[in-house]
């Protein structure tokens, strides 16, 4: 799980200070305040980590078949007017191993080449005791140091940073029994980075119909393209827990009121299935139902079928539904997170969905320990975060003003309206 995020004149981010990460966070805020770019910043290091490239230093994307966010340039992504001229990420995480649970931290400065490349200016992999740093010197040399040694332990081109969290192979042969040490932290990282999945806020609409490719990747995509497979390789492959995930998903639609169940038809004796959605007596396809279950789907998909340990980025899971269904998430993130242990970074804008967590710390079904929700608004052209400070009882104690519209001045200016439109009436 990722414990804390930092960014450094990163777009809109002069310091967003270490920001505590929870098994459920929400980020809320104004548009185009820097939400997002909170979520892109471990996209960033996801797609490098799965580079082919194993020498560059920071996927800023590009490519779109495979990349999951495409950020422009160094000059795009660098603060305006941040001197130097660098930008920086650190995270810190905790992932089981065996026995044991790994801390670790990672955290890396970027610059640029003289020939517009970005690359590692500076990076750190730690843990609670041990410290590893290559830190870049003239001519794209680079030193490495272990802990407070007051030396380097070698210096050169050949001891540069690969794919922003690894140490080359010179790296790790000059560390001596160091560096098997330095080698399990980076796979800890890498593993953590893998467990990233990302659902973006528009989902592409599904197909009537589809082949089942008998895979059993429980991706969904960034778009939601792959639900319907997902949730075909769950109903139809033979083994333990054979449509466990379908039947999850069934029981979330019936708690949001959007389905009685769902079900998996195969289309007479062909390779081809539907997603028949069952609802007061009348089946259809989820091409024919209302687009809030289509929307939904992916959301409810990933949340039930990704690995204990995932880390899932979801932007705007609200989209397309009603009050109560927009409420009834935010119950299944915090008991999914904790059924499954799975972390939740949810980017949105629904006061229901928000509203009904502070109802769920009132009446002790999560704590402020497992949902942390964060509030981000600009200053100028800087971003801010302000973690928003609530009580055992779900109160907010320091709720910035507005946000969600001001519903008691609403309700003051129609009893207003009508009065005014009574005494009119009655003087007529």
């Amino acid at each position: 799980m990722i414990k804390h995020l930092q960014l450094k004149n990163l777009k809109a981010w002069r310091d967003s200070g270490s920001v505590r990460l929870a098994p459920v966070t929400m980020l809320l805020g104004s548009n185009s305040s820097g939400k997002s770019t909170l979520l892109q910043s471990l996209l960033l290091l996801k797609q490098t980590a799965a580079a082919p490239d194993r020498t560059l230093h920071l996927n800023l994307g590009g490519d779109e078949a495979n990349d999951l966010v495409s950020l422009g340039d160094f000059d795009a992504v660098l603060a305006h007017g941040a001197a130097p001229r660098q930008f920086e990420i650190v995270l810190e995480f905790e992932r089981p191993e065996g026995e044991r649970v790994r801390h670790g931290r990672f955290a890396c400065s970027y610059g640029q080449t003289a020939s517009g490349a970005v690359v590692v200016l500076a990076l750190s992999l730690s843990t609670v005791a041990r410290q590893f740093r290559a830190v870049r010197r003239e001519r794209g040399a680079y030193a490495v140091w272990v802990d407070d040694e007051p030396r380097p332990r070698g210096k050169g081109p050949q001891l540069a940073p690969e794919r922003s969290m690894a140490f080359s192979a010179e790296a790790i042969a000059l560390l001596g029994p160091d560096g098997a040490h330095l080698q399990d932290l980076s796979l800890a990282l890498r593993r953590e980075l893998e467990a990233i999945v990302y659902l973006g806020p528009l989902r592409q609409r599904p197909a009537r119909d589809q082949v089942w490719s008998k895979g059993m990747s429980g991706a969904v995509g960034a778009e939601g393209q792959q639900a319907i497979n997902a949730l075909l390789s769950d109903a139809l492959q033979p083994g333990a827990g054979q449509g466990a995930v379908l039947r999850s998903v069934s029981a979330a639609l019936q708690r949001m009121g959007l389905a009685d169940r769902i079900e998996v038809r195969q289309l007479g004796r062909s390779s081809r299935y539907e997603l028949l959605v069952h609802k007061d007596g009348v089946d259809a396809n989820l091409r024919d139902v209302g687009v809030g279950v289509a929307q939904v789907l992916p959301v409810l998909t990933v949340a039930y079928c990704v690995p204990p340990g995932s880390t899932v980025l979801l932007e705007e899971p609200e989209i397309h539904l009603h009050p109560l269904a927009q409420a009834v998430l935010a119950e299944l993130f915090a008991e999914v997170s904790q059924q499954r242990q799975v972390q939740f970074l949810v980017e949105t804008h629904s006061e229901h969905l928000f509203r009904r967590m502070q109802t769920l710390l009132a009446r002790r079904q999560t704590t402020t320990a497992h949902c942390q929700m964060l509030f981000v608004e600009r200053q100028g052209a800087n971003a801010v975060l302000v973690p928003l400070e609530v009580d055992e009882f779900g109160t907010v104690r320091n709720w910035p003003p507005r946000f969600f519209g001001d519903a008691l001045g609403e309700a003051r200016e129609q009893a207003r309206a009508r009065a005014q439109r009574m005494r009119e009436a009655a003087g007529g």
